[in-house]
C-alpha cells in the first residue's frame, strides 16, 4: 500500500517476455516471408555498381557504427576508465538509429529480395543472424522505452542486438572483403 504522494518503483518482469515473444515474432516472419512471395522483390543497388558492392559497402559501415555503439555503451555504463561526457548518450543513440537506417537497404536485399538461404553454412548462418538482428531490434526498442522494466534489460537487450548484428556483419560484408577484396566498380 502506498500513501499519498509516494513514487513506487515497480518493476516487471512481462516486459521483456513481452518484448522477447514479439521479437521472436518479428525474427520468424521475416524468415519465412520469402516461402510466401517468392521472388517478389526485386534488389536494390543505391547507386551503386552491383548488389555485392552495395552491400559490402553499407554492412562495413553498419560495422564502423556497432563498434562505435559498444564503445558508447560501455562509456555510458561506466565500463570504461572516465565518466561519460553528456554527449555520449545522444551520439549513442544517434548512431544506433543510423546502423538501423543504413543497413535497411542490405536487410531488404538479403531478406526480401533472397530470402533466406540454406546452400552453405555461412549462407545459413547469416540468413539467421539477420533475422534475428531485427528481432533483437524490436527487443531493445521496448527495452529503451520501458519504464518498469528489470534494470538489467537495457544492457542485455542491447548487448544482444550488438552481438547478433556483428554476426551478421561478419558473416557477410566483412567474410566477402577477406575472401575476394572490397568489391569495386566495373
Amino acid at each position: 500500500m502506498t500513501h499519498a504522494g509516494e513514487v513506487t518503483s515497480s518493476r516487471s518482469p512481462r516486459i521483456p517476455l513481452l518484448a522477447l515473444v514479439l521479437g521472436a515474432a518479428v525474427a520468424v516472419l521475416l524468415g519465412v516471408n520469402d516461402r510466401r512471395h517468392p521472388g517478389s522483390a526485386k534488389p536494390v543497388h543505391l547507386g551503386f555498381d552491383s548488389i555485392v558492392q552495395m552491400k559490402t559497402t553499407l554492412g562495413l559501415v553498419v560495422l564502423v557504427l556497432l563498434l562505435g555503439q559498444l564503445l558508447g555503451g560501455l562509456w555510458m555504463y561506466g565500463r570504461l576508465r572516465s565518466p561519460a561526457p553528456g554527449w555520449v548518450g545522444p551520439a549513442h543513440r544517434a548512431a544506433g538509429l543510423l546502423a538501423v537506417l543504413v543497413s535497411l537497404p542490405v536487410a531488404y536485399d538479403c531478406l526480401l529480395a533472397f530470402g533466406v538461404q540454406d546452400y552453405e553454412a555461412r549462407v545459413l548462418a547469416h540468413s539467421l543472424l539477420g533475422c534475428a538482428a531485427y528481432g533483437a531490434l524490436v527487443v531493445k526498442v521496448f527495452a529503451v522505452h520501458s519504464h518498469t522494466s528489470p534494470g538489467w534489460f537495457l544492457p542485455v537487450a542491447g548487448g544482444v542486438l550488438f552481438a547478433v548484428f556483428l554476426g551478421a556483419v561478419l558473416t557477410s560484408a566483412v567474410w566477402y572483403s577477406v575472401q575476394f577484396g572490397f568489391p569495386t566498380g566495373t
